[in-house]
């Protein structure tokens, strides 16, 4: 993988085709850019140049001490605040929009568990994958795609300071009751700002009425739902991901930045619910 040094830090990267719209493709906590990896070339073959960095201490980036990302919450942010260099927007299976997350998520808040994960990490993979896996079944989420992933993303965990940095962004952001922070409150800002909503049906660990309820708060966002997915839609149908990513890019103009209405919405507040 390629590499690019930013503020002296070293992050990796995946890029595939090169011509077109860039779409930067955001991983979530634990995980890498190689989640992304079966959509990647898909979405270079429909006329896109992708982008998809190792965010800082995941994958092939530098290790280092700070706060992991939460994908879907970092991307909008971003899109807060710098509006200028946002031209459009998609959440795939995005936490921040609603209270309600899996038990496995909310565990990770609780006393010690940054000493249990560095138990069950450091143990042969057999033994993680049987156990975890087990662990995963009981709270709802069902052998596939996301139990294989969550299980990649664990792995990452036997690193001590990536197992702390992701126990000290999880209690930043969810207590053992659920998630404390979230957007809902801002969506109205993205109005003139495309966005695409993705979910899986049968997504366990971010609840899909959580992404319908967001589109129903984002005035002009698209839902899309794929009823025979969990939380990684784009693993379990690359395919139908990559036509609806390409083709939402291909039939949105870009959004273009008004300092001066930016302000006066900011400044109004969202509008009274009908």
């Amino acid at each position: 993988m390629p590499e690019i040094s930013i503020h002296g830090r070293r992050f990796a990267y995946r890029e595939a085709g090169d011509k077109g719209p860039t779409v930067l493709l955001v991983h979530g906590i634990t995980n890498s850019s190689a989640t992304w990896a079966p959509v990647t070339e898909r979405l270079a073959a429909r006329g896109l140049h992708v982008l998809a960095p190792d965010m800082a201490g995941h994958g092939d980036s530098e290790r280092q001490r700070g706060d992991h990302s939460l994908g879907g919450g970092l991307v909008m942010q971003f899109a807060y605040q710098f509006p200028e260099m946002a031209e459009r927007m998609v959440l795939v299976a995005s936490g921040g929009l609603g209270r309600e997350v899996s038990l496995a998520i909310r565990a990770a808040t609780l006393p010690f568990a940054e000493d249990v994960l560095g138990v069950a990490t450091s143990r042969p993979v057999s033994f993680t994958v049987g156990a975890v896996g087990g662990a995963l079944e009981r709270v709802g989420i069902h052998p596939g795609g996301d139990i294989e992933e969550i299980l990649r993303g664990l792995g990452s965990l036997s690193d001590g300071e990536r197992r702390h940095a992701f126990v000290r962004t999880a209690k930043s952001v969810i207590t053992p009751r659920g998630q404390r922070v979230a957007a809902t409150d801002k969506l109205y800002l993205i109005v003139d700002l495309p966005t695409l909503l993705v979910a899986g049906e049968h997504d366990k660990v971010i609840p899909v009425e959580h992404t319908r309820a967001a589109g129903r708060l984002a005035p002009g966002s698209r839902l899309e739902i794929f009823e025979g997915s969990g939380h990684f839609p784009h693993l379990d149908e690359p395919e139908r991901f990559a036509d609806l990513v390409a083709a939402f890019v291909k039939e949105t103009k870009p959004a273009k930045y008004d300092r001066a209405t930016a302000r006066r919405r900011i400044v109004e507040g969202p509008p009274d619910p009908a």
